[in-house]
């Protein structure tokens, strides 16, 4: 652009593009204000916090340690038990909560009577809150009186067993809460997927012969495959950082068996008062999810690119 064709530009205004830019920018400030504020903001402290010294009750000033903070890290074994713990419970939740998920979400799209209130009854764990549902389940759970040991007992297959306190059953038994209270999510996101797929297409695969599985196979996984992906994913970074389900039902034992990365930050920063051992613990979570979500958005990139 010449300068003589900036000033006649400059003399004119902006143009009816540049004013529809600056006007997007006026709609998009008050939804992008509180995410600086609440998320990103946080997050830039939480760094610079963990190249600190930062402690509870300390009278002395913070200073600036660099990566020591990193250092202690690697040669804390409790913290990799925890990362491993914790991928063993995203795991051990995602992937059979979404073939749970995915069964369920198949029948509800079925012509059944009542479908309406199965649709009603299958979101109810959704909407209790992970705190009244820790203490739900620390009932069923209960060794004298949980329903779990009456009903095994009533078989006479159990003892009463403590599920919660056991050194072998206390991980499975919250993966299970997990499962449970993680289905609705994931039920309703394919459900979702499920009722975008034409009819048409499965007409035409029964009018050749195709059965239910063949079906499901040619039609309806090809059409539900980029919601699946996406909802395994979150769920799989949801589950990686969840907390309080875990606080409550067995606040990290017994020997932190259950004891979630999240949950060992927040005992290293509000038990013990090391903030900056613990947000750098916080910034190697979120590197981990992070290289998890790039590779997620690498593979869902090439499967367009495919496509």
């Amino acid at each position: 652009m010449t300068l003589a064709t900036a000033r006649k530009r400059s003399a004119r205004g902006a143009s009816p593009r540049e004013r529809v830019d600056h006007g997007a920018w006026f709609l998009v400030l008050p939804a992008l204000i509180p995410i600086l504020i609440l998320s990103v903001g946080p997050l830039l402290y939480g760094i610079t916090l963990a190249f600190t010294d930062s402690q509870s009750g300390r009278t002395e000033p913070t200073e600036w340690i660099g990566f020591l903070n990193f250092q202690d890290l690697l040669h804390d074994t409790l913290f990799w038990d925890s990362f491993r713990i914790g991928l063993l419970w995203a795991v051990g939740v995602t992937v059979p909560q979404f073939l749970l998920a995915l069964g369920l979400a198949l029948l509800l799209n079925q012509n059944l009577r009542f479908r309406w209130l199965a649709r009603s009854l299958a979101i109810i764990p959704w909407a209790m809150p992970e705190v009244v549902v820790g203490i739900m389940w620390r009932l069923v759970y209960n060794p004298d009186a949980g329903v779990l040991n009456e009903t095994l007992g009533n078989l006479g297959l159990g003892d009463g067993r403590d599920w919660l306190t056991g050194l072998g059953t206390a991980l499975p038994a919250v993966i299970i809460v997990g499962i449970w209270a993680g289905m609705p999510q994931t039920t309703v996101a394919l459900l979702a997927g499920l009722q975008n797929t034409p009819r048409e297409l499965h007409e035409a695969a029964e009018m050749d012969g195709a059965g239910a599985w063949r079906r499901f196979l040619t039609v309806t996984w090809p059409a539900l495959k980029p919601v699946a992906l996406a909802i395994t994913a979150l769920n799989f970074i949801w589950n990686f950082n969840s907390f309080a389900l875990v606080y409550v039902l067995t606040n990290g034992g017994p020997g932190g068996r259950t004891r979630l990365p999240m949950l060992f930050a927040y005992e290293e920063a509000f038990r013990y008062g090391q903030f900056g051992y613990a947000a750098a613990m916080g910034c190697v979570m979120v590197a981990v999810i992070s290289v998890i979500l790039a590779f997620h958005l690498v593979g869902r990139l090439k499967g367009g690119d495919e496509k």
